[in-house]
């Protein structure tokens, strides 16, 4: 089975896992997911990203309050394959009034839409996280 667009691939099994309340879910390895888990990580909407045996894959461990209500409400990609999408760093979403979290690949590496306002850059939007 050959993966198109390997970071929706990455969102789609996140989005599902946690609609089906699992404890984890694991992702073929790239260092773009990989920092894309660390984000996650670092804003508290998982609980822990880690690589597995022999770089082959990444657990992510997903979040979840009382009762099994979830942290991460919603997920979306928004740069695809086929409709690539830029912003300069004043015209840098905001998403869900600041609660979520844009994450953007700058020239500067992978980070959150409030870290590339804070260093001046703009770049790809690679999805919304709420």
């Amino acid at each position: 089975m050959t993966i198109m667009d390997p970071i929706t691939d990455m969102l789609t099994r996140i989005r599902n896992a946690n609609k089906a309340c699992h404890a984890k879910v694991e992702i073929p390895f790239s260092k773009i997911k990989y920092r894309i888990g660390q984000i996650l990580e670092e804003e508290g909407f998982v609980v822990k990203t880690e690589i597995g045996e022999e770089k082959k894959n990444i657990i992510i461990n997903l979040k979840y309050c009382n009762n099994k209500e979830k942290v991460i409400y919603g997920i979306k990609r928004v740069s695809r394959c086929g409709r690539r999408y830029y912003v300069n760093n004043e015209r840098i979403p905001l998403i869900d009034g600041g609660i979520g979290i844009a994450i953007l690949s700058t020239s500067k590496g992978v980070m959150t839409d409030k870290n590339a306002r804070k260093n001046n850059v703009g770049g790809e939007v690679i999805c919304y996280v709420w």
